[in-house]
């Protein structure tokens, strides 16, 4: 089975791209270890954007009827993980993300990076400017 035929990874894919959630990854530790199939890792802007990234993610899960196994970090909001025992969600702040290195700890993981789905500030001033160009008339 490919990375992309799970329909539940691309799911969840799906689902962190749409709230905006950056540098996802997708682990694949089958090869390497029988406590998961997958880890899918992914970043917040804020402690308030991981918690809604995580609350996202287990709405829409419990709709395909996937509930979570076991979940840790919520209140703290510097990383929450969602065990649901064949993928495990890992949803951080960057500087939780860059000291407990996951990707660095399972280097031997086959790993797939998935593309970022917003626009930076600088874009959407540009297309403001763009599209709301007007001249200023003297009177």
């Amino acid at each position: 089975m490919s990375l992309h035929e799970d329909k539940k990874i691309k799911r969840i894919v799906e689902i962190l791209q749409d709230k905006k959630g950056l540098d996802i990854t997708l682990l694949d530790l089958r090869k390497v270890t029988d406590t998961s199939d997958y880890f899918l890792l992914s970043t917040g802007t804020s402690a308030q954007h991981v918690r809604s990234l995580a609350s996202e993610l287990r709405e829409k899960l419990a709709e395909i009827g996937e509930k979570p196994w076991h979940v840790e970090g919520v209140d703290s909001g510097r990383w929450i993980l969602l065990d649901y025992v064949h993928f495990v969600v890992h949803i951080f702040r960057q500087e939780a993300r860059d000291f407990y290195a996951l990707e660095r700890l399972w280097g031997d993981a086959e790993r797939t990076e998935f593309e970022d789905r917003w626009e930076t500030e600088e874009d959407t001033k540009e297309e403001t400017k763009e599209e709301t160009s007007f001249e200023f008339s003297q009177f």
